[in-house]
């Protein structure tokens, strides 16, 4: 169904012979000089002392060889891509329509006067993001969500610091929750403090309030969390929370699982990050970049990194008026192409935003029930429980009864054509599979994929060292991942590129 090419395109430095024709280049004699001139201030030992090899290729060969490159490339536009929690949803094409010279061909260096109708974009796209989230404010500033999420960080820190409270060193982090999230506190300069996932597989409320002190500077949080399970809990934690006078901030990874139903701003969060290209319809991962646009409520709006985007009735201007803010936390405005596509979106969708969530929890469910009976599949932490927006399966039945792992499964899923969901994480499962199929996937779709599951699993109990052998129709088949730990000299990937500098 989404089958990839299956065959090994060799580089072009292979493919290159120095009888082929290639493009005449003509030099200009006046760059020859100047260049002959640096040459005789550099050292000279990073001189070459040949000329490089440079392929010779035919227009059409290379427009096939890049061609074939395309044809091996998975992408959400081919299939899912259903990595949990880092899933990518269909990028809308009247997105990349409307992104033209119009927005690329803007200059950061601009007057204000000058770009009028992109400062009106990011303007209402803050009011909306604000309105989404239940927030105050929000600041579209920060380039992706892990840097969202450290701007949170040291907007809590701050606040701490303003009121004479700078030994709130202390931040909660569940065990379930995504990694960036106590990377970003340890980089702000907190100690991380880990609470426990409840058998419920939602927060321990027992063991948060057991490390809730004076210490306790805040908790990064998201719900639903990364089980895909809602916190049902989640005023109580925030009442908690608060009442030890720390602050709560939303992870917005998540957020796809909640859009237009609930608001964290309403759940009692009091900073909230939103990965732009994990809910509203921007490029992720290779396709990115994507934007981590951070929001606030009450005092906290006046720690918001600046510029934001303000309106004074007739024009729209960069506003740096935040007395408390931790400044600036990227060049310019941060990623203004993903954010329009965001506008877009949202601009595209209007009320109807409500059914992006309603459908993404409504495929995620659907793929439990087809998958929930397989042998050697379980879902902790509840398997009558309903899901919102992504799923956790652990395949450790799997393993003890055949000895596939999850990451064998994972391969013999990229064999078969479709892109594997991600695997062991979040920690707290063993042998995981983090599923996400987002409101993007139809019925048949998520059928299909299912499908596919069920003809590992019986073939992992079939023919298990058959299965541990996959890949064999990608373009690269199991590569030795051992080999990544060791000394680079003993890397493969790095002996190529040692014969390619001999042969240059």
């Amino acid at each position: 169904m989404w089958q990839q090419a299956r065959w090994n395109e060799p580089l072009l430095f292979e493919v290159s012979t120095c009888s082929k024709p290639t493009f005449n280049i003509t030099i200009d004699t006046d760059i020859v000089r100047e260049v002959g001139d640096v040459k005789n201030y550099l050292p000279k030992e990073i001189l070459r002392s040949e000329l490089p090899r440079i392929p010779n290729l035919s227009e059409i060969e290379v427009v096939r060889h890049f061609t074939r490159l395309s044809q091996m490339s998975y992408g959400v536009d081919l299939g899912p891509v259903p990595l949990g929690s880092c899933t990518m949803k269909y990028n809308p094409k009247i997105c990349e329509e409307l992104i033209d010279e119009r927005v690329t061909g803007l200059h950061p260096y601009q007057d204000e006067d000058t770009v009028q109708g992109i400062l009106e974009i990011m303007y209402h796209l803050q009011r909306w993001l604000a309105e989404i989230t239940g927030t105050d404010e929000c600041c579209l500033q920060p380039p992706a969500g892990a840097s969202g999420e450290f701007a949170g960080a040291l907007m809590i820190k701050k606040y701490h610091i303003d009121r004479g409270e700078s030994f709130r060193d202390e931040m909660l982090i569940p065990d379930n929750a995504h990694g960036s999230n106590p990377a970003s506190a340890a980089m702000a300069g907190f100690k991380i403090i880990r609470i426990p996932t409840s058998e419920s597989g939602e927060v321990d409320i027992r063991a948060l309030k057991a490390v809730l002190g004076s210490k306790t500077a805040g908790m990064m949080l998201t719900n639903p969390n990364t089980l895909g399970i809602f916190e049902s809990r989640i005023l109580e934690i925030a009442d908690e929370v608060h009442g030890a006078g720390g602050l709560l901030y939303y992870d917005g990874a998540n957020l796809n699982g909640i859009l237009g139903i609930v608001r964290p701003g309403d759940m009692g969060f009091d900073i909230v990050h939103l990965n732009i290209h994990k809910t509203f319809g921007a490029p992720h991962g290779g396709g990115g970049p994507g934007a981590g646009v951070i929001c606030a409520k009450g005092e906290l709006v006046d720690y918001l990194p600046v510029p934001t985007i303000g309106f004074n009735g007739s024009k729209y201007f960069l506003s740096y008026n935040r007395s408390k803010t931790i400044g600036r936390v990227s060049q310019f405005y941060g990623n203004v192409i993903p954010l329009v596509k965001s506008f877009i979106y949202l601009l595209s969708l209007g009320p109807e935003i409500r059914e992006v969530c309603e459908v993404a929890v409504i495929n995620t469910n659907y793929f439990i029930k087809l998958i929930k009976d397989l042998k050697g599949i379980t879902i902790p932490y509840g398997d009558n429980k309903f899901r919102k927006h992504e799923v956790v399966i652990s395949l450790e039945n799997l393993f003890r009864d055949t000895g596939v792992t999850a990451e064998d499964v994972a391969k013999a899923l990229l064999d078969r054509g479709v892109h594997a969901p991600t695997i062991y994480f979040p920690l707290i499962v063993k042998e995981a599979h983090m599923i996400e199929f987002t409101e993007s996937e139809s019925k048949e779709s998520i059928e299909y994929y299912a499908s596919i599951y069920k003809e590992v699993i019986e073939e992992a109990y079939n023919n298990p060292e058959k299965l541990k052998r996959y890949p064999k129709n990608t373009s690269v088949s199991r590569l030795n991942q051992v080999m990544a730990n060791h000394p680079l000299t003993r890397c493969p990937t790095y002996q190529m590129l040692s014969k390619l500098r001999k042969i240059r």
